[in-house]
């Protein structure tokens, strides 16, 4: 990746972030709608869920990690377009920057900003009972996954908010993201799922990153589960990078 004039990138990505700091129920929607599903299904639901786990709000956490970042990338897409509609790139481009700089300053709020909201989600699930006995390596394997994760959805979120037509439709991509979590083993294990949907299910991204995650907080081993999530996240990131790189410049030129 051609990585943007490091000075042009920081203070665009100060702009970006002061938005979101003038508007913090940004992040808090995004940590709301996780957090009421996790609730939902570890005090309602939870008891006729069988995992073979002692702690459900641990089996469950991973999943829902992934499902607020899936949120997250929702505004992504609709600050951008917003931006793009407004003629802020337009503005941005007759003066001095790097065009590549402008979209990296999307992409680093977003980063922050989602992170920012895992860690509300954490907290909670942390009230709610959940314990790991993770070392400081484990979390931060786990820290590299979710921002690789995050990375990758939020170049998707690039090419939603540079392709869309409407408002609605630059984040109304974000919502197959959020329903995938739910048929993988985020939520139950696979191996109780019907044939056509246990294939899918284990043969889609989010399930062997939410295996790596569940295993690195279990202190269990992590197996082949986490070059596959790491596989999966690369890809993703690289292949959304040169997707949305591509439409960038079509659309600038």
């Amino acid at each position: 990746m051609t990585t943007p004039p490091i000075g042009d990138t920081v203070v665009l990505t100060g702009r970006s972030l002061k938005h979101v700091t003038r508007s913090l129920d940004t992040i808090i929607t995004t940590a709301v709608t996780p957090i009421a599903i996790m609730l939902l299904f570890v005090y309602v639901l939870g008891g006729a869920i069988n995992t073979g786990t002692d702690s459900y709000v641990g089996y469950l956490l991973p999943g829902i990690l992934l499902i607020t970042i899936a949120s997250g990338i929702a505004y992504t897409a609709y600050r951008l377009f917003l931006d793009l509609q407004d003629g802020i790139f337009e503005r941005f481009h007759s003066m001095p920057i790097a065009r590549s700089s402008v979209l990296w300053a999307h992409v680093l709020t977003s980063l922050v900003a989602n992170l920012l909201s895992l860690v509300v989600v954490v907290l909670v699930a942390l009230l709610m009972g959940f314990r790991s006995s993770a070392g400081v390596l484990s979390w931060l394997a786990v820290a590299g996954i979710l921002v690789l994760f995050t990375l990758a959805l939020t170049w998707l979120a690039v090419i939603a908010g540079l392709s869309a037509k409407t408002v609605d439709g630059a984040s109304a991509f974000a919502y197959p993201l959020i329903f995938l979590p739910f048929v993988s083993s985020a939520f139950v294990p696979t191996a109780t799922m019907p044939g056509p949907v246990r294939w899918f299910a284990q043969n889609q991204p989010v399930t062997s990153i939410v295996d790596a995650i569940r295993a690195l907080l279990a202190q269990q081993p992590v197996g082949a589960a986490i070059w596959v999530a790491l596989a999966w996240c690369v890809g993703l990131l690289i292949g959304a990078y040169v997707l949305a790189m591509t439409i960038y410049r079509r659309k600038v030129s």
